[in-house]
């Protein structure tokens, strides 16, 4: 949610804004909420005449009723009595006026930032850089859930009977290397430096609203029936959602976190052959890095962040490249992100395993989140990125190390999270 002064002083930026995300639609909301504000002002305005009229009149009273001046004083009370009526009315109406502009400020999308490159949609993402040369060996690399299932290592047969399409058992040492990539990225990121955390993994809707758009909530979250509680789409919801409403101390800053979570997602409208196996779930597991800082630290911060997981995916030896996301493709509270996608050898193409997300004061001003300074209180600029969500990454793992004879090898980094092991063969 964008400053209310901004679209008051800057309304024009606030429309090109939207039409730089191809989102048209959205144009006559800036000066809807540009006259229910005005109607706000003026209703407080009002309001704070009746209360100053409301004041003097009540001090007149005692001394009309001490000067025995009944009739006029009865009359100054029966003037209270309408001011106080017509102040429950102007409550009232701002109330309702005020829930108008809110809702219809949280669907104008945050400023980007101006490095941001202008386009529809995902296809003019752009690259920035290729870490590692993608390779093609000169033998079959079998589909993900084909390789797994060698292992007795995937049943997602059993799943669909126990819980439906898009779940999935993992077992044996599938099960054990997807899980070690998880130990490894928890270290990796204790070791750069940021506090490991487990996050409650169901949040209520005024932390839900608060970290994301309303688009994204009605594509991705699952809700608890009679309760006001949803299951977590990403770690980073939660991990937020902590600082609701708090004063952090500017000495705390920047504060540091990477958490693990299991996710849940609808992942409405997926299909195809993807979904037949593992990379397109509505259940997986992930390593998250969340940061809250000062605006002017961010964009050092967001950088660190996406080469962190550059870092982490070259080190278990799969090449990688990184997306700048356009202007249409970014979510609506986003002021920048990019992606980070691994090489498929089997698909011959790279394919998404992370996204890192500045979002400048979007979800603080949704959710109260702000530090105190000596200068006064302001707020904070939250980031997030992805260090790892398995099983994607665990796909990535499997292909860039699968040998001729049907073999894994293990990485060197993930072999003491494997009791050793240099490669996992067929049972």
């Amino acid at each position: 949610m964008i400053d209310i002064n901004l679209i008051r002083n800057n309304k024009e930026l606030v429309k090109n804004n939207i039409k730089k995300k191809f989102q048209d639609e959205k144009l006559p909301l800036v000066d809807e909420v540009i006259d229910l504000d005005k109607k706000i002002r003026e209703l407080k305005t009002k309001g704070d005449l009746l209360r100053q009229e409301r004041n003097s009149t009540s001090d007149e009273i005692g001394t009309l009723f001490r000067e025995k001046k009944t009739e006029e004083a009865n009359a100054k009370k029966q003037r209270v009595v309408e001011i106080n009526n017509q102040l429950v009315d102007i409550e009232e109406e701002e109330n309702e006026l005020s829930e108008q502009l809110k809702s219809k400020m949280m669907i104008i999308p945050q400023i980007i930032d101006d490095s941001v490159p202008i386009g529809k949609d995902d296809s003019e993402n752009v690259e920035i850089e290729k870490f590692g040369d993608p390779f093609v060996p000169d033998y079959e690399i079998p589909y993900n859930a084909d390789i797994c299932e060698a292992f007795n290592g995937l049943d997602k047969e059993a799943a669909g009977r126990t819980t439906g399409n898009g779940f999935y058992y993992l077992m044996g040492d599938i099960a054990r290397l997807h899980s070690a990539m998880l130990s490894y990225a928890r270290d990796f990121m204790i070791d750069k430096g940021f506090i490991y955390c487990i996050p409650p993994f169901l949040i209520r809707s005024d932390v839900v609203t608060g970290v994301m758009s309303f688009k994204e909530m009605e594509n991705m979250m699952y809700k608890i029936e009679g309760e006001d509680l949803y299951l977590i789409g990403t770690s980073e919801h939660s991990m937020i959602g902590r600082f609701k409403g708090q004063l952090i101390k500017e000495e705390e800053l920047p504060i540091a976190l990477t958490s693990y979570s299991p996710c849940f997602r609808k992942e409405v409208g997926a299909h195809g052959l993807e979904e037949r196996g593992l990379y397109r779930v509505h259940q997986f597991e992930k390593q998250e890095m969340v940061v809250l800082c000062k605006s002017e630290d961010a964009m050092d911060w967001y950088n660190k962040m996406w080469s962190y997981t550059v870092e982490f995916f070259r080190s278990l030896d799969i090449p990688v490249r990184t997306l700048e996301c356009c202007s249409g493709d970014l979510a609506d509270l986003k002021v920048k992100s990019c992606d980070v996608e691994a090489w498929s050898p089997r698909q011959k193409k790279y394919f998404e395993v992370g996204s890192c997300s500045l979002l400048g004061d979007a979800q603080a001003r949704r959710l109260s989140i702000r530090a105190k300074g000596e200068k006064g209180n302001y707020l904070l600029t939250t980031l997030n990125n992805t260090v790892v969500a398995s099983p994607r990454g665990l796909i990535a793992l499997i292909e860039n190390n699968y040998q001729k004879d049907g073999s894994i090898l293990i990485p060197k980094a993930l072999r003491p999270y494997m009791g050793g092991k240099e490669k996992i063969e067929k049972k």
